[in-house]
């Protein structure tokens, strides 16, 4: 569910990246805990470019 997340898909990845910098050690339990479906967030941040990084827990 995207619809308590910024809306602008560049404020989303800021936003994103951010949480996973400060608080998650991975996109899964990112979106295990706030209620994300990974496979729409995946897709936003893809339609602007980025994609998840793994290694470095941040899109990119």
């Amino acid at each position: 569910m995207l619809k308590t997340l910024p809306q602008d898909p560049y404020i989303l990845l800021s936003f994103i990246n951010t949480k996973l910098r400060d608080n998650y050690d991975s996109l899964d339990t990112l979106c295990d805990d706030l209620d994300i479906e990974k496979n729409d967030l995946l897709t936003r941040l893809a339609s602007i470019g980025y994609v998840y990084d793994l290694n470095q827990n941040r899109f990119v």
